[in-house]
Formats: structure tokens, C-alpha cells, sequence
């Protein structure tokens, strides 16, 4: 089929036209440059033809959920959006690449640049999930490249609220990169739907192709959605891309939702882990400081500032220091000694008639100095034995069950005593696949196979026991 002609650009107060940088379905995207600030920023145009009620209100979603969420440093900014002239909606943003959605075809990517990514881009996306928003078209060729090689997230136009979402929603399909469940029309979109896509965007990334793409074989819409319905992926391929990173892709994109990793936070940590056992430097997580949501950096600022109280008058900074009394609750300096009864007594050179001798005083404090040091050190000891007691009796995981589904074996376990921030390191045939707070996984099979799998207790990076491995022999078709 012929590719359409693109449309005539606007005219644009403030911005002059160059070129056409591309086009889609429903709008097409310019270079312009903007006259002040003096900048080049692409413009994306709503195709007339397409503009109508339901349109105008996706742009408008768009550009309200851009504005909101393009602080983010791996999100596309926008800088302005507004109406033509001649009535066709525009996002003014911030001028990117889209060598990424080319190069992953015609090179192989190395791993840790690919993790990279996947950690930047994974980042945005659990940004946009904690601000309620789902983005329902995660691919590739979504995720452009600024002036400084820093992955963006872009074209959040068929975004969707987790609140106000309807199932009966009807929305354009990235087919090769979309869930089981999008396909087959039980949902419009979730946060797992999400996780599935992240995942194949991954794999892909580093495969040079969709997850089900054949590359011998058709790879017609029906084609697709069938593998992806069966849910067995191709072989990567690449003799550099680990076993946990594999591992982890294929859970990703497992076909039962609850066999996927509970949220792109989890399935990121899981990324960062195997950046650590790759030996390359650990990308850093882009969300949103708790302290961000008390107000702005001003308003931070402003809390530190010291004033006067109300009513008081500012006094002078006077010329010459003088000594006063430490008022309680004042910082002791050297020299002083608070008393927990009453205010802080300074040292003094001349000796009160009623004190003791110097001598008496003196062993007095040593004595003093003697039994605190004594306390400290056993406070010290007890520390260090139950320490070392708590560490060396983490808890072990024991009677792992197993029950066998359709292309599917779940384990699961009682929980042995797990502390406060304890997780589950899991092992499947050998290999580390994931590290979890729930007590059960989910793994996919194939007929014949044998899979086991074995669970550590890890507590603050130090691992304990490793369970008795749990074995299940899947019975052929």
C-alpha cells in the first residue's frame, strides 16, 4: 500500500517551518525553529481529516499528560500545545532521535547499553504508573534519543488513566509488543499489560526483532498474535545476553499476568541485580523523591530560612562577643557539663568552700569515666553477638509444593519467619531468575522438560541456606 503524502505545515506564530521529520496514522511531526528562545523543537500535527470531537480529546489527554509527566528526565518534554489557524491540534516538544527503533535492527546493541535503557525507560514508566496513567504502546520506536544519547519515553497519545480507563475503550495496536490479554480484547490495559510490553521492548532491543517475529517463517498479524497467544517467544540468540537476563524476559512476557514480574519497579530492580552480577556500573533509578510531593524546591528552601519571631525587633550583631550563661537546651561546648536538673554550670578555676578536695573530685570522675566506658563496651559486645546470631540463623525455606497448569508449574512455600525487608532469592534449573518478597512462582514449560527450583533466604545483600530444590517432570502432550 502506498504511503500518503504528508500535509501541508502550519503556520505557527512564533516558528518557522524547514522540514518534514515524519508521519503516522493520525498526525504528522515537523521541524521547526522556534524564534524565541532561538531553538529547533518538532512539531507534531493532527492530521485534518482525523480531527473530530473523539480526536481533539486524545490530543488534549495527550498534552495535559505530557505536560504533567515530561519533568521526568526520561520522558519527552513538551513545551507548548495549541490549535492552528486551521483547526488542527499541535504539541510543540523537544527535539529528539529516533535512531534508536533503526539501529536495533541493523546492530547488535551490547548488553549493558541495553540495560541501561531498559532501567532509564523502566523508570518513566513506573513514574507514569504512580501518577495513575498507563501508556498502552510501549515499543521501540516509542523510546527516542536526546542530543546527549539519554533515552526518552515518547507518544503517550493513546495513554489511559488506571481510574477512569473502560474496558470498551478503542485504541490502535502495536501487535508484535502488545499482551496476550490487549490482543484478545479481556482488557484495554494494566500495569501488567505494561510489564509484558516493557519485557518485549527489552528483548527486542537486544534480539534485533519482536519476541515472535520468525525470522524464517510468516510474520503476518495473524501469525503473530498466534505465538504471542502461546506465549513461547524466540530464541534471543546471542551467546553474550546471561541466563538471568533471559530468564527474567521470558517471566516478563509469561502468559499469565500473575507470572510476571508484580510491577515495572520489580521487573527494574531485577535489571539493576544483573548490572551487578555483569560487573558493570549499576544504572541509577529516575523516580520522583518523596520530599517532592511536600512542595517545591523554593518552598524547601524557605522552611530553612531563620527569622525573627513575631512581634520581635531585629537586634544588632554587636561589636564584641560577650560570654553568657547557656540557657537548657543550648549546644554544651567544651568545658561545660549539663546537668539533667537544671541548667548547664560552667567549670570554674576558684573551688567553692563546701566542694570536695580537687583530688576527690578528680578520682571521682575517673571512676565515673571507668564505669561508662565499662557499659559501653558490653552495650558494644551484646550488639556485635546478636548480630552475628540473627545473621547466622536466617531463616530456610523447606516444603516447596508444586501444582502443574496448562504450560505451567507454580511452586509455592510457607513462610519460614521472614524479618522486615527479607526477600526470596528463586533458582530455576541452576540459574538465579528472580528475587521476590512473595511466597510463590510462577514458571513456564514446555512438554517433557524437567524444572526445579530452589529458594535462599537474603537478608540485607547476605544470602542464608538455599532450599532442598523442588523437581516436577511436565508429562508430554
Amino acid at each position: 500500500m502506498a504511503r500518503r503524502l504528508p500535509s501541508q505545515p502550519p503556520v505557527l506564530p512564533g516558528f518557522s517551518y524547514v522540514h518534514i521529520l515524519g508521519s503516522g496514522g493520525f498526525a504528522d511531526v515537523f521541524l521547526y525553529e522556534q524564534n524565541m528562545p532561538r531553538r529547533q523543537v518538532a512539531v507534531k500535527v493532527m492530521l485534518s481529516e482525523v480531527v473530530n470531537d473523539q480526536v481533539r480529546q486524545m490530543f488534549q489527554a495527550e498534552a495535559n499528560l505530557m505536560a504533567q509527566l515530561s519533568a521526568h528526565p526520561s520522558i519527552l518534554t513538551v513545551y507548548e500545545a495549541s490549535v492552528s489557524s486551521d483547526g488542527r491540534p499541535y504539541l510543540v516538544m523537544e527535539l529528539c532521535s529516533s535512531s534508536l527503533s533503526e539501529r536495533y535492527r541493523r546492530e547488535r546493541i551490547p548488553v549493558p547499553e541495553v540495560l541501561r535503557i531498559a532501567v532509564k525507560i523502566g523508570s518513566a514508566i513506573e513514574t507514569a504508573h504512580r501518577a495513575g496513567v498507563l501508556h498502552r504502546d510501549i515499543k521501540p520506536s516509542n523510546i527516542l534519543m536526546t542530543a546527549y544519547g539519554h533515552p526518552v519515553l515518547s507518544d503517550f497519545g493513546i495513554a489511559s488513566t488506571l481510574t477512569t480507563q473502560r474496558e470498551e475503550d478503542s485504541v490502535g495496536l502495536s501487535i508484535p509488543w502488545s499482551a496476550p490479554e490487549v490482543l484478545l480484547d479481556e482488557t484495554s490495559g494494566t500495569i501488567s499489560s505494561e510489564v509484558w510490553a516493557f519485557a518485549a521492548t527489552v528483548y527486542s532491543l537486544l534480539a534485533g526483532r519482536s519476541p515472535f517475529e520468525d525470522p524464517s517463517g510468516s510474520n503476518s498479524s495473524s501469525d503473530l498474535m498466534s505465538r504471542i497467544a502461546r506465549a513461547k517467544p524466540q530464541p534471543i540468540g546471542r551467546t553474550d545476553v546471561p541466563a538471568s537476563l533471559d530468564a527474567l524476559l521470558k517471566r516478563g512476557m509469561s502468559r499469565r499476568p500473575d507470572g510476571r514480574p508484580a510491577s515495572v519497579l520489580e521487573f527494574v530492580r531485577e535489571l539493576q541485580a544483573i548490572e551487578a552480577e555483569l560487573g558493570v556500573p549499576q544504572t541509577a533509578l529516575e523516580i520522583a523523591m518523596d520530599e517532592w510531593a511536600l512542595g517545591t524546591v523554593a518552598d524547601l528552601e524557605d522552611r530553612t530560612r531563620l527569622r525573627p519571631l513575631p512581634g520581635a525587633q531585629e537586634a544588632p550583631i554587636p561589636r564584641r562577643r560577650r560570654r553568657r550563661a547557656a540557657a537548657a537546651g543550648d549546644y554544651a561546648g567544651i568545658g561545660t557539663v549539663r546537668d539533667a536538673s537544671g541548667p548547664q554550670r560552667r567549670f570554674s578555676h576558684s573551688r567553692p568552700a563546701s566542694s570536695p578536695p580537687r583530688g576527690v573530685q578528680a578520682v571521682t570522675w575517673l571512676l565515673i569515666a571507668s564505669a561508662v566506658l565499662v557499659i559501653a563496651l558490653g552495650a558494644t559486645a551484646l550488639f556485635v553477638l546478636l548480630r552475628a546470631s540473627t545473621d547466622d540463623q536466617l531463616p530456610v525455606v523447606s516444603d516447596i509444593a508444586a501444582s502443574t497448569g496448562s504450560g505451567t508449574v507454580e511452586f509455592s512455600w510457607r513462610d519460614p519467619g521472614l524479618a522486615e525487608g527479607d526477600l526470596y532469592e528463586i533458582e530455576v534449573n541452576g540459574v538465579r531468575t528472580a528475587t521476590q518478597a512473595q511466597p510463590r512462582f510462577v514458571v513456564d514449560t514446555s512438554p517433557g522438560e524437567t524444572v526445579c527450583l530452589a529458594v535462599t533466604v537474603n537478608r540485607q545483600g547476605k544470602a542464608g541456606a538455599q532450599s532442598a530444590e523442588k523437581c516436577v517432570d511436565v508429562a508430554d502432550e
